[in-house]
């Protein structure tokens, strides 16, 4: 059984560790489950990412930044997560189309129709079956990494990271079905307890409907 599972959330939102603590978890069950993280996860993907995340010296534009984050998801999907979900293997997934609206849409202003488009284009008919969305204050967030080097991301202003919370929550709003709303201010344990429960819910309902 094939099952697409993404992480959202703002920047300390935790969404990396949940994800890495469910793959953990499915492991040690001997469940078949690939982690794979954007933008990265192929060569082309990890050449993207650093080219997006740290050329602090390099100008990219809003759509630079969309095609650039497609360029390595088409990658990422063709080269990854499709054979994987087509061979049976759950996968988890750091990031995915979501990031996309409400970083480059919601928070640098572009059109969230022509991101649809080209991330429709970018994905080859791959959607998640469900969508974590690890949400919490921006204040919150941020003062969990201001211990390391910020990125291009995270040095923008609060307003920037307000805007993409936001996004976030609009785009949970519109989908409630995929989408699963954590607040991540909560320990890591309860939160892994919660995504771990609504899980098992998941794979139950698609056995009963197979």
């Amino acid at each position: 059984m094939s099952l697409f599972i993404t992480f959202e959330g703002g920047e300390g939102s935790g969404k990396s560790s949940q994800a890495k603590a469910l793959y953990g978890r499915l492991r040690r069950r001997g469940v078949p489950v690939i982690l794979v993280h954007e933008p990265g996860g192929t060569a082309l993907g990890q050449k993207i990412s650093r080219l997006l995340k740290w050329a602090h010296d390099t100008e990219i534009s809003p759509l630079g930044e969309l095609l650039l984050f497609n360029a390595a998801r088409s990658q990422l999907v063709s080269q990854v997560i499709k054979p994987a979900l087509e061979e049976g293997t759950i996968v988890l997934c750091d990031r995915f189309t979501d990031s996309t609206l409400a970083y480059q849409g919601y928070a640098r202003g572009l059109s969230l129709e022509i991101i649809e488009q080209i991330n429709r284009l970018a994905c080859q008919g791959i959607e998640p079956d469900i969508t974590f969305l690890l949400e919490m204050t921006v204040e919150g967030g941020l003062s969990r990494k201001s211990t390391r080097t910020p990125d291009r991301f995270e040095k923008e202003a609060t307003a920037f990271h307000q805007k993409v919370r936001q996004g976030y929550l609009e785009l949970a709003r519109h989908e409630p079905e995929r989408f699963w709303v954590i607040d991540a201010s909560k320990p890591k344990e309860e939160i892994a307890d919660i995504i771990w429960q609504r899980l098992d819910e998941l794979i139950a309902r698609q056995k009963e409907t197979s």
